[in-house]
């Protein structure tokens, strides 16, 4: 009866309509996520690199937008976890697949499927403990910046003079390496805490805008960087959160 219940109300939701502008920016990231897998098919493969970035930018800004406006609804939800699937999990995979893991066979299209599978369950983890896990903290490695660390690495590559594909054992243990943070417990720092859009002290916006400036001089070498420090962040704050948890003794035994 319940269910039943549960079931018309969305229906009449739905027949309500549906908040254009957030959901017009998510299919929008579905479309940049698209066009990833189209790029990588043509053998280009700085500009799929790009647009995960760009799909990237798209996947926050729909939130926010949502918010600022009062358009947040359970579609629009449901329509960011399934565009962060195919942005984040699908697109990037079949990138490294193509440009990295082919000659590996097998293994190279398991370990690309990896990376998907551990994404999704990143996402339905995070669906579920949306309204129990702290704001400020993600539980595992964002899908959203697993799938930016992957395009980095392919624009270093470029930078770097690369031409073609790659074939490099360090990006196999890279994929595994994402794949495994995504579904751990390792803590990662959240961009959408309340608190970073408050107002803050006057050298934060120097410092931050001399980053963007370095940023815009070395776009692909200093994304890179960036990935790869919010990569390392994690594990290194796990690491000294559980070495500086008091130490609790054992009971003391008790004589029968």
């Amino acid at each position: 009866m319940v269910d039943e219940k549960l079931r018309n109300e969305k229906r009449e939701n739905l027949r309500k309509g549906v908040y254009l502008l957030p959901n017009l920016i998510t299919a929008a990231g579905i479309f940049a996520g698209f066009y990833v897998i189209i790029s990588t098919i043509d053998g280009n493969y700085s500009r799929a690199a790009w647009f995960i970035l760009l799909a990237a930018i798209f996947d926050g800004l729909d939130g926010k937008v949502a918010r600022l406006t009062g358009t947040t609804s359970k579609f629009g939800v449901e329509l960011d976890s399934l565009a962060d699937v195919i942005s984040f999990g699908v697109a990037p995979a079949v990138l490294l697949y193509d440009w990295a893991l082919r000659p590996y066979g097998k293994l190279g299209w398991l370990a690309a499927f990896l990376f998907v599978i551990c994404g999704a369950l990143r996402l339905a983890r995070f669906n579920v403990q949306v309204t129990t896990v702290e704001s400020r903290r993600f539980v595992g490695l964002p899908i959203p910046a697993a799938a930016c660390i992957v395009a980095t690495c392919v624009l270093l590559f470029y930078q770097l003079g690369g031409t073609g594909t790659i074939r490099m054992v360090s990006m196999v243990l890279l994929v595994f390496v994402l794949a495994f943070l995504m579904v751990s417990n390792v803590p990662y720092i959240s961009f959408k805490d309340p608190e970073l859009f408050k107002r803050q002290p006057f050298r934060m916006l120097v410092l931050s805008i001399m980053l963007l400036i370095v940023i815009i001089a070395k776009p692909e070498v200093m994304l890179f960087l960036i990935g790869m420090v919010y990569l390392v962040s994690g594990p290194v704050v796990y690491y000294y959160s559980r070495r500086n948890k008091p130490h609790q003794d054992p009971p003391p035994a008790v004589d029968s």
